[in-house]
């Protein structure tokens, strides 16, 4: 059967596709007018959150790391530090004194007393030499007469347990109850006047030692020789002097090749 195109079915198929383009339009329309987002509008929140990697770069499963040396410079932690539990401490020395010791009160009770001489005619020539040259200068009362009988450097006169500063002789000078020295020359020549003891013989310590009180207990002194000891220090000294068991007022030493070894006081 033919139909006309002015026919009815054909307007059917008219009526079809107009319809079809009616409802395409307004979605065309809508479509058209809806604004395009570029990324940098889209909202953070819309985003995968990025994976940040570790602070340290490091890639390395766990426990695999090597840790790093500790900057140049720095100390590092007690316990890192190695210990040797085998190596002595190492204890600095006590430094010896001036002397060895030989200037400090020789007193042994369980010895024998040693011989207390006075006659100057037993000393060896040096020795004789040297007691006779400090006596001279000080009956001079000139302190400067001591100068080179002290001498100097390594060989000088031991004159204080400790060490001195300065001019040995502004030292004596300061040790006198008088500004020229004079109380000290006294006493220097008084101490040279009483008896000796020759102690140490036949060792590097051997001296001619003035006054013999120097060597012997002061609680076995007789009455003469605690007349003589009066002669040099006072009762209230003796009276100390024994509470420390020694003599320990001003002492001369003087080797056997005549050189002056020291002339101290105290303990």
């Amino acid at each position: 059967m033919n139909f006309s195109m002015s026919g009815q079915p054909r307007g059917l198929v008219l009526s079809i596709q107009l319809a079809a383009f009616c409802a395409a339009v307004p979605l065309a329309f809508c479509l058209a007018s809806s604004p395009a987002y570029g990324l940098s509008e889209i909202k953070r929140e819309d985003l995968p959150s990025p994976v940040a990697p570790p602070a340290d770069d490091d890639m390395s499963p766990p426990g695999s790391t090597v840790p790093m040396p500790d900057p140049l410079g720095t100390t590092p932690p007690a316990a890192s530090q190695p210990t040797t539990p085998d190596e002595p401490e190492q204890v600095e020395p006590e430094a010896p004194t001036n002397d060895g010791g030989i200037a400090n009160p020789q007193v042994d009770p369980d010895e024998p007393l040693p011989e207390v001489v006075y006659d100057l005619g037993k000393l060896p020539e040096p020795v004789r030499r040297m007691h006779d040259l400090i006596v001279e200068a000080c009956k001079s009362g000139d302190i400067e007469r001591l100068r080179p009988l002290i001498g100097k450097g390594d060989t000088m006169t031991q004159l204080s347990l400790s060490e001195i500063e300065g001019d040995p002789i502004t030292f004596l000078k300061g040790l006198s109850g008088d500004a020229e020295g004079q109380e000290i020359l006294a006493i220097l020549e008084e101490v040279l006047n009483a008896g000796y003891v020759h102690v140490d013989a036949g060792t590097p310590q051997e001296l001619y030692v003035w006054p013999y009180f120097f060597a012997l207990p002061l609680d076995k002194l007789d009455a003469r020789q605690r007349v003589e000891l009066f002669k040099i220090v006072t009762a209230g000294d003796y009276d100390s002097m024994k509470q420390f068991g020694a003599y320990i007022f001003y002492r001369v030493g003087i080797t056997p090749a005549g050189q002056w070894t020291f002339f101290v006081a105290g303990d």
